[in-house]
């Protein structure tokens, strides 16, 4: 038996441009690896529930721009319901929940085109606020970060998710501002003033 007790670790590394080639290859223009790239959309065409859009950026502790940010979401339909979910079977269909998405190369803005999130229950039984779920990776950070939307024009205040957060203030950094007449602005901070609560889950 070979004895491998010489070679040592190698250095962690962030997933640098690797991340964008194998998930988004079709946003690249590498066209060819999948027909579509997977996690396109949350939604399908007859998505029950309000349409509303959703643009931010991603921004490092010096205030800068990361123009290589990729997220990923995953939310309930219009009724609170989660796909594969239920038992009921009651979950839109034309609702998948999850989508994977790029920031622009040039802009460093990222765009959602989803339906807004019904209340989804805690175990307890009180009712989560709606919510977006997000999970953040880029260029200088090993290990992917989770956070969540919520909404300016909601109940927020009885959510027992946000209520857990014992810095107050600091909630506002995972409210959506609405900009329109169904679209919200939403930028995560990675570090410093405004930092956006970030979840160990």
């Amino acid at each position: 038996m070979q004895k491998l007790d010489y070679l040592k670790e190698t250095p962690s590394q962030t997933a640098g441009p690797y991340v964008h080639i194998g998930l988004t290859p079709n946003k690249l223009g590498n066209a060819g690896i999948y027909p579509v790239d997977l996690g396109e959309s949350p939604i399908r065409d007859g998505a029950k529930g309000q349409a509303i859009t959703i643009i931010g950026t991603v921004r490092d502790g010096a205030g800068m721009i990361l123009r290589d940010a990729l997220i990923e979401s995953w939310q309930a339909d219009a009724e609170g319901i989660y796909p594969g979910n239920d038992p009921r079977g009651g979950a839109d269909p034309n609702v998948s929940g999850w989508a994977r998405i790029i920031a622009d190369f040039d802009s460093g803005e990222w765009t959602l085109k989803t339906v807004k999130p019904g209340r989804v229950p805690f175990p307890d039984g009180r009712m989560m606020a709606p919510h977006v779920a997000l999970w953040v990776v880029a260029r200088g950070i090993n290990l992917g970060l989770q956070t969540r939307i919520y909404f300016e024009d909601e109940d927020n205040e009885s959510c027992p998710v946000l209520q857990r957060i014992e810095h107050r203030e600091r909630v506002n950094t995972l409210i959506a501002r609405k900009t329109g007449d169904g679209t919200y602005r939403f930028d995560i901070i990675l570090q410093g003033e405004n930092e956006t609560v970030f979840f160990d889950m």
